[in-house]
């Protein structure tokens, strides 16, 4: 018997078919523009059908680099000053610029779509829409015949020149401008282009990008991608994973630019063009997105290997199988968490949001909180599976401060520093998880996260032995507070107090949010620093002004975060680099701060590929700021995705972006899960049906012995 419930997204047939099933909360994507799309939100879509020209290995930690459209991940030839090619271990300052000529794979297609269907002649059919005309598109599939064509180089580079158009307007022009030459050029040449025809009153025109001279960027032959970077920048192969550097097709930017057609959304911020494993299919603004499997798309098969949990795990159960593993992606919208958690738990939903790796974690806090939840859970076998984010947040001291900072004479400079490890003991990030963070998270020692290359379980990044000790038995513990009190005397802060003045010592902490929700999270604070009889002023604020006041060095004490760009210990350490200071130069390092030793160590390992050389300057580099602490080093925090027990292959990654073509359904599973969970309840109806019944019975009787009253002749005696 089918189930009857009245809450499913789809029919319940429709659970029978390899799809996955799952939701988006708010709004639709902004824009699914590849050289425009920078939301979190958006990637699930942007990846599954654009193709950049590398991508992570899906299973291996730390993540390894590898082709996706192209043939091999190539490696640099490195030019001179003087225009002559130099050997690849020549020293950096001699390297004017890298070259990088990447093969890409022949006999890639584009999926279907009308920008590309042409006549018997050879004639684009649709570029030549009149405005009603295209007014009554709304979709590709209101055109009758859809064409393909063989991705090329010169798509490529087309994609790379959008980078730099002001009809775009990218969010990463600024800092590629500084690597791919002639990028910033191009970005002048084509302003004055657009505003040449504006000024004719052809603003409509379409901007043709091809005719623009871009030296740094070209296509030597068709399947030959040739990009100019200045100077060395081993992390550049890193970019060519994002979608930034996907491909885009002149005909589509050309079909989309006819006017009409975003009258009714219809563009290329909503209906993508490319060679990935989906296409989209429906694109109901905030209501319902569907994907399905590209019928071009090559032959590519789910990887065999991974790390060495990944076969306990589950995760090579696809070894060898096609890709993608689904025919299809459906997203519905869900507003509110209740019934979105509602619906996971019936099992219309495969997860809460396919591509996050944190809808798990409300779960596991319940399941803590809760036996009947815990056993509900369980029961239905749902899956949390964990890993730690490639994120950091962290406690940051402005090496500016005359009291904190690093700037002073060589004995404020000593103190200031004692002053730092003291405080970097006292406040106990293990207690800071525990209570606020539902221990999904782990405590740092350094800058850079578990799963990066420069992560050793047996290195300085898993041991700062400024904040820790190994005990008798060998396990990690942290310092114990008479330590820290004992580093606050000789730097002349005995109990919190100034030695020579007497004044107790008062700090300032500068926290990004004023909301009266974090009242409990700021005292904390205060009580941490209170263990050395230290003050601590909170100064909350709202983001924009705490910015405001990072930028002008006006904080002490702060916390801020930082999420990785892409897996390299250089996206982490970059962000103690002096030169990269926020006050002096609007850089991303907060804490200012600076150790010539660091920077020199840094120099030298930005430009080494991964290798002992390159492990050795890092930790080099996690010692020097273990002994500096111009940050306390804060938490990595875990995330937990949310899947049911019929999804397969699912392993929870921030740092892989087009995993949905791995993530597989076993829906007979599903199909019996969700009949099973969602039988109809009859017994509620049968007690109301019963009680109807006596109530009817009740009220017949009632009705019958006042009309047999009525009935009944008047004897003598009632006459009177």
């Amino acid at each position: 018997m089918q189930a009857l419930v009245l809450n499913s997204p789809h029919p319940i047939d429709d659970y029978s078919a390899p799809t996955i099933y799952t939701a988006f909360g708010g709004r639709s994507p902004k824009t699914l523009d590849p050289q425009r799309s920078y939301s979190s939100d958006e990637t699930v879509y942007t990846y599954s059908i654009y193709e950049p020209l590398y991508q992570y290995h899906y299973l291996k930690r730390p993540y390894v680099l590898e082709p996706r459209t192209a043939v091999s991940v190539a490696e640099p030839r490195y030019l001179g000053h003087d225009g002559r090619e130099l050997p690849a271990d020549a020293d950096p300052a001699l390297i004017a610029e890298s070259v990088y000529d990447i093969r890409i794979k022949p006999g890639i297609l584009y999926a279907p779509h009308p920008a590309f269907a042409r006549d018997a002649e050879g004639r684009l059919l649709y570029h030549a829409l009149s405005p009603e005309d295209a007014r009554t598109k709304r979709s590709p599939a209101d055109f009758p015949r859809h064409g393909t064509r063989e991705l090329t180089a010169e798509d490529y580079v087309y994609g790379i020149r959008r980078l730099a158009s002001p009809r775009v307007v990218s969010p990463v022009l600024g800092t590629l401008s500084s690597y791919i030459i002639g990028l910033g050029d191009l970005a002048k040449t084509l302003r004055e282009k657009d505003a040449a025809l504006r000024a004719a009153g052809r603003q409509a025109e379409w901007l043709d990008l091809r005719d623009a001279p871009f030296e740094g960027v070209t296509a030597p032959d068709p399947h030959t991608l040739r990009i100019r970077v200045r100077g060395k920048y081993p992390q550049f192969s890193n970019w060519l994973t994002m979608a930034f550097f996907a491909p885009v097709p002149w005909e589509a930017e050309r079909f989309y630019s006819q006017k009409g057609l975003a009258d009714n959304n219809f563009t290329l911020n909503t209906w993508p063009v490319g060679t990935g494993p989906f296409m989209m299919s429906v694109f109901e603004e905030n209501r319902r997105h569907e994907m399905v499997r590209n019928p071009n798309f090559r032959r590519e098969t789910y990887p065999c290997e991974g790390e060495p949990s990944d076969r306990e795990n589950g995760y090579l159960e696809g070894c060898g199988k096609p890709l993608p593993l689904v025919e299809r992606a459906v997203f519905d919208i869900e507003k509110e968490a209740v019934p979105l958690q509602t619906k996971f738990l019936q099992g219309w939903y495969d997860s809460p949001s396919i591509d996050r790796v944190d809808t798990g974690l409300g779960f596991l806090v319940a399941m803590g909180d809760s036996p009947d939840k815990a056993a509900l859970y369980k029961e239905k076998q749902l899956k949390f599976p964990q890993t730690v984010e490639a994120s950091l947040w962290y406690i940051g001291f402005n090496w500016l401060d005359p009291v904190l900072g690093g700037t002073g004479s060589p004995e404020a400079q000593r103190r200031a520093r004692l002053l730092r490890q003291a405080i970097s003991i006292a406040v106990d990030w293990d207690e800071n998880l525990a209570i606020f963070q539902k221990s999904q998270g782990i405590a740092a020692h350094g800058p850079i996260p578990p799963g990066l290359f420069g992560w050793q379980d047996d290195g300085p990044s898993a041991f700062n032995p400024v904040v820790y000790k190994k005990d008798a038995s060998g396990r990690t513990v942290r310092r114990s507070i008479e330590e820290a009190r004992a580093l606050m005397h000789e730097a002349g802060y005995p109990d919190g107090r100034d030695a020579v003045t007497g004044r107790p010592l008062v700090l300032s902490f500068d926290y990004q949010n004023a909301s009266q929700g974090s009242k409990s999270y700021l005292e904390w604070y205060q009580k941490q620093f209170a263990k050395l009889g230290i003050q601590l002023d909170i100064r909350a604020t709202d983001y924009n002004r705490f910015q405001d006041k990072m930028a002008r060095g006006a904080a002490q004490i702060f916390l801020w975060g930082w999420v990785a760009d892409y897996p390299d210990a250089e996206n982490f350490l970059f962000l103690f680099y002096g030169p990269n200071a926020k006050v002096l130069n609007g850089g991303e390092n907060a804490s200012n701060y600076s150790n010539p030793e660091f920077d020199r160590a840094f120099e030298a390992m930005k430009y080494l590929e991964d290798g002992p050389e390159k492990q050795r300057l890092i930790n080099r580099m996690i010692s020097i700021m273990q002994e500096d602490a111009p940050i306390m080093f804060g938490y990595f925090p875990k995330a937990a995705a949310a899947f049911q027990s019929w999804v397969t292959n699912a392993k929870p990654t921030s740092m892989i972006r087009n995993s949905l073509q791995y993530i597989g359904i076993d829906a007979r599973a599903r199909r019996e899960a969700v009949e099973r969970w969602n039988r109809p309840v009859l017994w509620p109806l049968l007690v109301i049906a019963a009680g109807a019944a006596l109530l009817v019975l009740f009220a017949r009787r009632v009705w019958k012995k006042r009309d047999s009253a009525r009935l009944r002749p008047v004897s003598e005696g009632d006459r009177s």
